[in-house]
C-alpha cells in the first residue's frame, strides 16, 4: 500500500513538471526569444540608460505626471540632433519620435494602426471605443460614426455653443476688476456642458456645479492610467486592485460609468418617447423633438445603429461609445481653450489683432457666432493652431508597429510600440523657427503652404486621425470669441514658470491664473 502512494505522489510530481515545462515552452521560451529578437535588431538605435534586464529603463522614470514630462522633454532636447531614440519600459522596447520624418513612416500607412499596449490601462475605463479598438472593429466603427461628424449636422450644434459660452461669460463677469482668478475649472465645465448636450442630448448643468466628481474623477483616472503605463510592477490588474490607488482607481471608475449609463438610459426614454409621440401624430412632428434630435447625432445614432453584420450594439458597445465622446470631447477641448486664453493673456499685441477681427466681423452686436462667422475669423484660428503647436492637448500617443519596417536607416521590428510626442514635434526649428516664440501668423494659409502634413499634429494624422476635430476648431472659435468680445484678458503667470502635467492630457499643475478687464467693440470699425 505505501509503496502504491508514492507511485501516486511521483505520477502527481511528474505530472507538475510536464504541465510547467510546457508553460516554460510555450510562453516564456517564445517570450524571451522575442525579448532578444528585439534587442538585437534595435541594438544600434541611441538609447536612454540606465537599461536593465526585464526591467528596462522604468526605475529611472518619474512616477508623476509632472516630473514624467519634464524627462520626455528633455529626453527630446538631448537626441534633438538624433532622428530617434529608444527606451525600454519593462520588457517591452519603445520608439520615442518627434521628427516629421520619423513620425511620418508610422501614421502615413493603413499597416501600422494598432495602438500600443499602454492603452490597456484605458480599457476598464473606455473598453474598447473608437480610441481604443483596433482591426476591424476600429474600421467598422470609424464608418460608423463619420457621418454624424458632417458639415451639416456640426452646423445644429452652434446654437448649443453659443448658450453654454454665453453662461461662461456670465460666470467671468462676476471677476471683471476683482484681481487674478483661476479660469481652468470654470472653462472646462464649459467643454462638458457642450458636449453633453450636443453629443448627449443632455443638460447637466456642469457650470452651476463648480464641485464636478466627475471631472475629478476623470483627472485622477488620468494620473493612475500614466502611472500604471510606465510602471511595469503595476502591469498586473490582480495586484493593482489591492493596492489603495487600484480601490481608488475602481471607485472613479464608478463615478464615470454611472454619470454615462444615466445618460444612455435618459436619452433612450426620451427617444422612445419621441417614437410614441411621432406614432400618434405622424404629419404633425413636433419642432421641438427634431430640434432635439438634430442636436444629439452621435447619441441616437449609437442607440439606432447597427454594425456591418446586421447586429444592433450592445449596451456595452454604447457605454464605450460615450465614455470615450465624453472624455475626448471635453477634456482636450478644455485644455485648448484655456492654453489660448493664457497665451492670448500673455501676448497683448496679438490679443489687440484677434479684438480687430471680431470687431470686424461682429461690430457692436450681441449676435450669436453664426456658421457663416467661421471663415472670417481667420486670425483666431491661427491663435488657436499655434496655441495647439506649444501646448498641444494630448502630449504623447502611441501606436505598434505590425510588421518589420525600417525609419531613418534603423530596422524596426514587428511588435514595437513607437511613442509619438507633439510637444517635441511642435518645436522643430526645421519647420518652426524659434521655436518658443508665439507667433500665430505661421498657421495663416499663406504662410503654412507647403510644411510637412506630420510636423504638426494636434489632431494626429493619418486614418486614425481625430475624427472631432472640426467639432473641436468650432468650438473652440465660438467659446474664444465670446469670451474676447466681452473681455480683455491679462494673464497672471509667466511661460517660464508654469508647471507642466503631461498625462493623457497636457494641463498646467496651478490652472491658468487671469485678470479680466470689460471692453467695448470698437464703433469705428
Amino acid at each position: 500500500m505505501e509503496l502504491l502512494r508514492g507511485e501516486v505522489r511521483l505520477l502527481v510530481w511528474v505530472t507538475a513538471a510536464v504541465v510547467l515545462l510546457t508553460l516554460i515552452l510555450f510562453f516564456v521560451v517564445p517570450f524571451f526569444i522575442d525579448y532578444y529578437r528585439k534587442w538585437k535588431i534595435m541594438k544600434p538605435i541611441p538609447a536612454v540608460g540606465p537599461n536593465y534586464p526585464l526591467v528596462g529603463n522604468a526605475l529611472m522614470l518619474k512616477p508623476t505626471g509632472e516630473g514624467f514630462f519634464k524627462q520626455m522633454v528633455l529626453l527630446a532636447k538631448v537626441f534633438r540632433k538624433r532622428p530617434l531614440v529608444k527606451l525600454w519600459i519593462g520588457p517591452l522596447p519603445f520608439l520615442i519620435l518627434y521628427h516629421a520624418e520619423t513620425i511620418e513612416p508610422i501614421l502615413s500607412t493603413s499597416k501600422h494602426m494598432d495602438k500600443s499596449f499602454l492603452y490597456k490601462f484605458l480599457h476598464p475605463w473606455l473598453g474598447l471605443g473608437l480610441l481604443t479598438s483596433t482591426g476591424d472593429k476600429w474600421r467598422s466603427r470609424r464608418k460608423m460614426f463619420t457621418p454624424s461628424f458632417h458639415f451639416a449636422i456640426l452646423a445644429e450644434f452652434v446654437e448649443v455653443m453659443n448658450e453654454q459660452s454665453k453662461i461662461l461669460v456670465e460666470k467671468l463677469s462676476s471677476h471683471v476688476g476683482k484681481g487674478s482668478f483661476n479660469c481652468f475649472m470654470k472653462i472646462t465645465l464649459c467643454a462638458l456642458d457642450i458636449i453633453c448636450e450636443t453629443a448627449m442630448g443632455r443638460k447637466i448643468h456642469a457650470q452651476s456645479n463648480s464641485d464636478s466628481e466627475y471631472i475629478k474623477a476623470i483627472y485622477e483616472m488620468g494620473d493612475f492610467v500614466q502611472r500604471r503605463q510606465k510602471m511595469p510592477w503595476l502591469w498586473s490588474d490582480y495586484i493593482f486592485s489591492y493596492l489603495k490607488d487600484g480601490k481608488r482607481h475602481d471607485k472613479n471608475l464608478k463615478i464615470l460609468h454611472s454619470f454615462t449609463e444615466q445618460t444612455i438610459i435618459e436619452r433612450a426614454q426620451e427617444l422612445k418617447n419621441a417614437k410614441a409621440n411621432d406614432e400618434q401624430d405622424n404629419n404633425n412632428k413636433r419642432k421641438e423633438d427634431k430640434k432635439t434630435k438634430k442636436k444629439c447625432a452621435f447619441l441616437d445614432m449609437l442607440l439606432k445603429a447597427t454594425d456591418e453584420e446586421g447586429n444592433t450594439l450592445s449596451h456595452k458597445d454604447i457605454r464605450e461609445e460615450v465614455d470615450t465622446f465624453m472624455f475626448e470631447g471635453h477634456d482636450t477641448t478644455a485644455a485648448a481653450l484655456n492654453w489660448s486664453v493664457f497665451l492670448l493673456g500673455s501676448y497683448p499685441e496679438i490679443q489687440e489683432k484677434v479684438h480687430k477681427e471680431l470687431d470686424e466681423t461682429f461690430g457692436q452686436s450681441d449676435r450669436p457666432v453664426a456658421m457663416d462667422d467661421m471663415k472670417k475669423l481667420r486670425y483666431l484660428e491661427a491663435v488657436i493652431k499655434e496655441s495647439l503647436r506649444l501646448y498641444p492637448s494630448v502630449p504623447f500617443f502611441a501606436r505598434t508597429t505590425t510588421e518589420d519596417c525600417t525609419i531613418r536607416g534603423y530596422t524596426i521590428p514587428k511588435g514595437v510600440d513607437a511613442m509619438i510626442m507633439p510637444f517635441a514635434l511642435h518645436r522643430d526649428p526645421e519647420y518652426f523657427p524659434e521655436p518658443e516664440e508665439f507667433r500665430p501668423e505661421r498657421f495663416l494659409p499663406e504662410n503654412a503652404s507647403g510644411r510637412n502634413p506630420y510636423a504638426y499634429i494636434p489632431f494626429s494624422a493619418g486614418l486614425r486621425n481625430c475624427i472631432g476635430q472640426r467639432f473641436a476648431l468650432m468650438e473652440l472659435k465660438v467659446v474664444l470669441s465670446a469670451i474676447l468680445r466681452k473681455f480683455t484678458v491679462k494673464s497672471s503667470q509667466n511661460r517660464k514658470d508654469l508647471i507642466l502635467l503631461g498625462e493623457l492630457i497636457l494641463r498646467p499643475k496651478d490652472g491658468i491664473w487671469i485678470e479680466l478687464q470689460k471692453r467695448q467693440p470698437n464703433s469705428s470699425i
